[in-house]
């Protein structure tokens, strides 16, 4: 049981983030791991993050919907969890795959605020309320409750019937994400340098990409590090980013940003950090489509190109449309500047488009993570 659990944990940890381009809401871990009315079982339990998150993938209808946690340094030794959890929990801090501090101290809305998404609460973030007013539109704070047939789902605590206006990030969000910022602890997992080069574990740390830190926490109105409660430097611009989407067959299975610092390869199996489709496509989309198919370069001046680099060829559709008559195709080495509705073809129903493009996933049951656990998993749940 501990391996199938350990497996949950880790499709949990393909969706967490804290890239502001990528997160889609915000959690206090420390408050979803109590929801024990979801599934009856512990007072605690990391495994109900996967409920809350298979919800935000429910309610966006979309799979592999990546979210942002925030995590009380006390939850690290909180003894009702198992000594795994706190191992895992403590892994995902080192990799700066959740964020860590001393203290909320209202970090979760400020995070929400900063990034202009969600909160996963059932608070009424009463105390909060002078300083974002926001917490009292239709959808900005959604709670986690047990639906029909015991399927976790998302509940607006404002305005249920009345439709949720898109979340903006706020001004001073736009500010301090137009920016990278450097932590003096040269081992800060979110804004570190990467410390000493020669040292014994230089090789076993993680840190973040300056392109993808997360926002810092404001004290006194000085850009702070959350974790360590240090000021921070302002290293300079922070590259522009754009946030595109896959779609396969009408479903979202993931997104991905191109920066101005480096393209994107997509493809059925892209070496380095490329986008790989190998594992959504079909028999015939996986003879077609090149290993690395398509790459995507974000210039400057915000224009998005695209190149073809594959074998088989590949083809835009201008403004999205389905008529095959203004399909373009891109042979081998050819490169487009993308229009905003621009979409790519890689092959038949295999497409990349910017994210904004598509308002819904297109999917009405997306994958879960709670896939590997096991029944009563969370009821029987041996120390």
């Amino acid at each position: 049981m501990r391996f199938e659990i350990s497996k949950v944990l880790d499709a949990i940890e393909a969706r967490l983030t804290t890239d502001p381009a990528l997160a889609r809401a915000v959690v206090d871990m420390s408050e979803i791991i109590r929801y024990a009315d979801l599934d009856g079982g512990r007072p605690a339990s990391s495994v109900r993050l996967g409920l809350v998150l298979d919800a935000l993938g429910l309610r966006f209808a979309e799979e592999n919907v990546p979210v942002y946690v925030v995590v009380p340094r006390g939850l690290l030794s909180d003894t009702d969890l198992t000594s795994n959890e706190r191992m895992v929990i403590r892994r995902w801090a080192d990799d700066g795959k959740v964020e860590v501090v001393p203290q909320l101290d209202g970090r979760v809305f400020e995070a929400a605020d900063l990034l202009g998404v969600p909160v996963l609460t059932r608070s009424r973030a009463d105390r909060e309320r002078e300083r974002y007013p926001w917490v009292d539109e239709p959808g900005r704070l959604l709670a986690a409750v047990a639906g029909e047939g015991g399927t976790t789902v998302l509940v607006p605590r404002v305005g249920r019937n009345e439709p949720p206006r898109p979340p903006e990030r706020s001004a001073m969000g736009d500010r301090l994400l137009a920016r990278v910022w450097s932590c003096p602890e040269p081992n800060c997992a979110s804004y570190g340098s990467g410390g000493d080069p020669d040292s014994f574990f230089a090789d076993m740390r993680t840190f973040t990409s300056p392109v993808s830190q997360p926002p810092p926490a404001l004290r006194g109105g000085v850009p702070t590090c959350p974790r360590h409660g240090a000021r921070l430097k302002d290293a300079g611009q922070r590259a522009a980013v754009e946030v595109l989407s896959v779609r396969i067959d009408g479903v979202i299975r993931r997104r991905f940003v191109v920066s101005t610092d480096e393209p994107v390869v997509v493809g059925r199996a892209p070496e380095g950090s490329g986008v790989m489709l190998g594992q959504w496509l079909t028999d015939d989309a996986r003879k077609w489509i090149s290993r690395g198919h398509v790459k995507f370069t974000l210039r400057p001046d915000g224009t998005l190109t695209v190149q073809d680099v594959s074998t088989n060829g590949s083809g835009v559709r201008p403004g999205g449309s389905a008529d095959d008559d203004t399909r373009l195709t891109l042979r081998r080495g050819e490169t487009r500047t993308l229009g905003p509705e621009d979409v790519v073809e890689l092959y038949a129903n295999v497409n990349v488009g910017r994210a904004s493009m598509w308002a819904t996933g297109g999917v009405a049951q997306p994958q879960s993570v709670m896939g590997e656990a096991p029944t009563m998993a969370l009821r029987k749940f041996e120390r």
